[in-house]
């Protein structure tokens, strides 16, 4: 049996396609995600920031750190910047530039991150049952007691301000939903009859895991996990703005929107631009989970 449609998710949508006998789930997967022009268009968005970021020291007009007090606050068209100066005289494309690359790593490590741990500890839970899956899920329900950006803030503030420590507090605030997805989708699957079957024949949980359970587990939770990277760049973004996250003179657009909230009223349009990158970035990811959900939702 192909055990990898079982991982496909089945959100609630329109009717699907009839998928072309003799092709593998995901090359369908793949058809149908070309088709979808929001997803793409959100993919060659993201591909751009990403490019950006990663070229970032070769693209970027001058020095992100490299501040002219005679240059502050110049309006977007000034000459020599297109998008003008922050409170520091600093070129703003060149800030907007290499703020990507530490937004993007904020916003994706610790969903990478989740996403392992906790498709592991989901998957324990979920195959085991009983008092493990007890024990594990109500302790994570304790992080549900609490709202993510207050659970993320009180985190970040006992371990001490800095990059890695915001990651490390995202992390812990987005295992418990991805484990919540993981043991779902395993505790479904672990009742298949090939499953069943397996165990019937002799293999080990380890085995069965491994061959017939995990293959259909990731598909779900990986749709799950990218949506979470928007979720986890505004919780970054918060929390930089808040002087928890990464610390000045580093570019990064949460850092960015707290430095020029004083030139709100003053360049309303220079203060906005690191939230508009946050709210296109964040879009972006959002738009992409959307579009692999719904090119997995094929029926055979």
């Amino acid at each position: 049996m192909n055990t990898a449609v079982a991982a496909a998710p089945l959100p609630e949508s329109s009717a699907p396609a009839s998928p072309a006998p003799g092709l593998g789930y995901w090359a369908l997967v793949l058809r149908q995600l070309r088709r979808d022009p929001v997803a793409m268009t959100a993919a060659a968005v993201l591909l751009l920031l990403v490019a950006a970021a990663l070229l970032a020291p070769w693209i970027s007009p001058a020095d992100p750190y490299k501040a002219s007090m005679l240059k502050r606050l110049l309006p977007p068209g000034s000459p020599g910047h297109w998008l003008g100066t922050d409170e520091l005289g600093r070129d703003m494309l060149t800030r907007l530039i290499h703020g990507g690359r530490m937004s993007l790593v904020i916003g994706v490590a610790p969903v990478l991150a989740a996403f392992v741990i906790g498709t592991g500890i989901g998957l324990v839970a979920g195959y085991v049952g009983g008092w493990v899956n007890m024990a594990i899920m109500r302790t994570l329900d304790v992080f549900y007691a609490f709202p993510s950006v207050l659970l993320a803030v009180a985190i970040a503030g006992a371990l001490g301000p800095g990059m890695s420590n915001s990651m490390i507090a995202l992390t812990m605030v987005l295992i418990p939903q991805v484990v919540r997805v993981a043991e779902s989708v395993t505790t479904q699957v672990r009742h298949l009859d090939y499953v069943d079957a397996a165990r019937l024949s002799g293999d080990g949980a380890l085995g069965i895991i491994r061959h017939h359970v995990l293959g259909n587990v990731l598909g779900s939770v990986f749709v799950y996990a990218t949506g979470l990277v928007s979720v986890s760049m505004i919780l970054a973004s918060g929390l930089s703005f808040l002087g928890l996250g990464v610390k000045p003179p580093e570019p990064e657009w949460g850092l960015m929107l707290n430095t020029l909230r004083s030139a709100i009223y003053s360049q309303p349009l220079l203060a906005a631009l690191p939230g508009v990158m946050i709210f296109v970035t964040s879009m972006a990811f959002n738009l992409l989970a959307d579009g692999i959900r719904s090119a997995m939702d094929i029926k055979r």
